[in-house]
């Protein structure tokens, strides 16, 4: 359980005012200009200690990340680029960082953009986060009013600007090259890489792109020192981290609790436990759309951490947390999240442009039972073909639910099909307790 003292993320929920003055009081900006004055390495090398590793999906160890980018300058800029283009399906939590608590997210834009050598940040919103942009713009105005970013930031002797982009709500421009396409104003589609953002990124020049938990939490693992981050959790799978709880529980919400927290623990503990009881559980997708779903055999005793959920074939991803009881249709919610990724596929790779459609439409049949039970191994087959054979890993993410589902509900598609031979009528939800039966 994680105790109040170590949370990062104080107004979570709204409960006190987001602007600077309420800011202040809960500690954001306190002791900034003596970080800056850690020097680059200095603040790099803390990151690493703390093995922060990247809040966004990836998991790539931060402090690494941060120190790709050039340590001598050769004329051009560098710059820092925050995605906040938040457009997982059931992941909410830096919408909530950008709505309760924009400076704690500012205060990190001006340390990591410090560390590595930055001249500015942009930060990349999702179009259809309004009211989020609105007030980060607001909390930037603040900021630059006190003194804290802009000329001297928080009298360091240190330049730093930061300025607000919002994307059109394409879900491709969460691919941070994507991203880097979006806001040079081209078509957001994914570069090939190498070269790497660090090399060239935005208008050609040095760039890092991280999530907004991860240079949120930044100044925070500064102040009280790698150690205590490092203490939280696992190892390699340290410190806190922002779960969004959705589905079928009783009370849907957004929560920051330890790294490595048991699954069962979070969903009883936050989420007021499954609708109907943790018995009447189908599965969970714990880590947003693109990742594995779990049976309930596995989610009785698996660990919400990145190391844990790849040991069981899923992965912690942005930690949305989707819970499926018993009345769920499993198959016809794989087809839904199928059908999401062939729309938001950007066409520019043969293996995703084709096959997310194909894998959607096999999907459709599979639903009512209208296929053979040899398809379903088709099915694996091209999954395998368009997974790690594209620019981004947009086809990794449609191949992931439609594999987690034959691996652990494989009974439940041939059942369908059986079903619909017999009957001749396309197959419905699954009985009660048909699809637990073929998952265990």
């Amino acid at each position: 359980m994680l105790r109040d003292q170590d949370r990062v993320f104080t107004n979570l929920y709204g409960q006190d005012d987001w602007r600077l003055r309420a800011a202040l009081g809960r500690g954001v900006w306190d002791g900034t200009k003596g970080m800056i004055a850690l020097g680059r390495d200095g603040i790099v090398q803390v990151i690493k200690d703390s093995e922060l590793r990247g809040r966004g999906g990836a998991g790539f160890p931060a402090g690494l990340k941060w120190s790709f980018m050039p340590k001598e300058s050769d004329g051009r800029p560098r710059y820092l680029i925050v995605n906040a283009d938040e457009s997982e399906p059931g992941t909410c939590k830096d919408r909530e960082i950008l709505r309760n608590d924009p400076h704690r997210l500012l205060e990190g834009c001006l340390v990591a953009g410090f560390a590595m050598g930055a001249s500015a940040c942009y930060i990349y919103v999702r179009g259809e986060f309004y009211r989020e942009a609105e007030r980060l713009s607001q909390a930037i105005e603040e900021a630059y009013e006190a003194g804290l970013i802009g000329k001297d930031a928080c009298k360091s002797g240190y330049d730093y600007d930061i300025h607000v982009h919002r994307g059109a709500g394409a879900y491709i421009c969460g691919e941070e090259t994507a991203l880097l396409e979006s806001l040079e104003g081209k078509k957001g589609q994914p570069r090939l890489k190498p070269p790497f953002p660090a090399a060239m990124g935005l208008y050609g020049c040095p760039s890092t792109i991280n999530n907004v938990e991860t240079i949120a939490v930044a100044p925070e693992i500064l102040r009280r020192g790698a150690a205590w981050w490092a203490g939280l959790g696992r190892p390699k799978n340290t410190g806190t981290k922002i779960f969004s709880l959705s589905g079928h529980v009783e009370r849907p919400c957004t929560v920051e609790a330890v790294m490595g927290i048991p699954l069962k623990e979070l969903i009883e503990t936050h989420a007021g436990g499954v609708r109907g009881g943790w018995d009447n559980l189908l599965a969970v997708i714990p880590g947003g759309s693109s990742v594995p779903l779990l049976p309930k055999s596995i989610c009785d005793s698996v660990l919400m951490d990145f190391d844990s959920l790849r040991e069981v074939k899923s992965g912690l991803g942005t930690a949305a947390v989707i819970v499926m009881d018993k009345s769920t249709d499993v198959v016809a919610a794989i087809a839904n999240l199928s059908h999401f990724y062939m729309h938001e596929s950007c066409g520019q790779c043969t293996p995703c442009r084709e096959g997310t459609g194909w894998m959607w439409r096999v999907m459709t049949r599979m639903v009512e039972g209208r296929a053979g039970v040899a398809e379903i191994d088709s099915l694996l087959d091209v999954t395998y073909q368009v997974e790690g054979h594209t620019i981004c890993a947009l086809g990794d993410a449609a191949a992931w639910p439609i594999q987690g589902l034959i691996r652990h509900f494989r009974p439940e598609l041939e059942r369908r099909i059986i079903d619909y031979k017999t009957s001749g009528a396309p197959a419905g939800a699954s009985q009660a307790g048909a699809s637990q039966a073929a998952a265990e």
